[in-house]
């Protein structure tokens, strides 16, 4: 099967999203009382939870796992294309976030400080991994939410339209991959992306256009995974040459 649409990254973000039918930032299901109410009080700001965390509440803690755990999960599936890595990403994530609470600048963004951790601990497993294979579809399935008998066929077309993203994603070098991933399928701006990667803002925008560049080349070469065609070529890395 050729991909005819040429790429846009409205259409990478669109083809992403349908394989998440929960919104990302959803909350998780089945959580206690007190920490569904902490969780969903939008009067309470991340940093208040921080606070509350230091003074010896577990509850508050608790909260902030709720707020941010689909997004952290989905931010480093996007990163690594393994459900299973991205579950231990996260768990990591949020041990190491408890563990530097106390080093939180209250004067910056909760979420860029968690992100940070996130995109470094998703970047490190993606070098340290160098080419394993990404998630199959069987893998995907079973990182989603169970659905009824009728919407098993639309779960696996999500999940095949995912796999037609990742098939580019991952040709890309992992810095260019996650600028990509944070801008193109999350949404967050240049200057939001620049402080979670501790780079600057130019910097942001230069991976940003190189990266959407090399995903343009790769996507209207028709990649489809699951047609089983021999793959053209030599596997092309984004970031050859490149310095920044």
């Amino acid at each position: 099967m050729e991909l005819q649409r040429p790429f846009s990254p409205r259409l990478a973000r669109a083809r992403a999203e349908s394989a998440s039918p929960d919104a990302w930032n959803g909350l998780p299901g089945r959580l206690p009382g007190p920490v569904q109410d902490l969780a969903q009080d939008a009067t309470l700001s991340d940093a208040e939870l921080v606070r509350r965390s230091l003074s010896g509440q577990d509850d508050p803690f608790a909260a902030l796992v709720a707020r941010y755990q689909k997004r952290a999960f989905w931010i480093a599936f996007h990163v690594v294309g393994r459900a299973e890595d991205a579950r231990d990403i996260v768990q990591e994530a949020f041990v190491r976030l408890y563990r530097s609470l106390d080093r939180f600048d209250y004067a910056r963004s909760f979420y860029t400080w968690f992100y940070r951790i996130v995109m470094n601990l998703a970047i490190d497993h993606l070098r340290k991994r160098k080419g394993a294979p990404a998630s199959s579809l069987d893998e995907l399935g079973a990182a989603l939410p169970d659905g009824r008998e009728g919407e098993a066929t639309e779960q696996l077309e999500r999940a095949e339209q995912h796999q037609l993203v990742w098939s580019v994603l991952e040709r890309l070098d992992a810095k260019f991959r996650a600028v990509l991933v944070l801008r193109d399928i999350h949404g967050l701006s240049c200057r939001e992306i620049a402080p979670i990667l501790k780079i600057t803002h130019a910097t942001a925008r230069w991976r940003l256009h190189r990266g959407r560049q090399v995903f343009r080349e790769h996507w209207e070469r028709g990649l489809d995974a699951a047609s089983g065609r021999h793959e053209p070529g030599a596997r092309h890395h984004a970031g050859a040459g490149a310095s920044r």
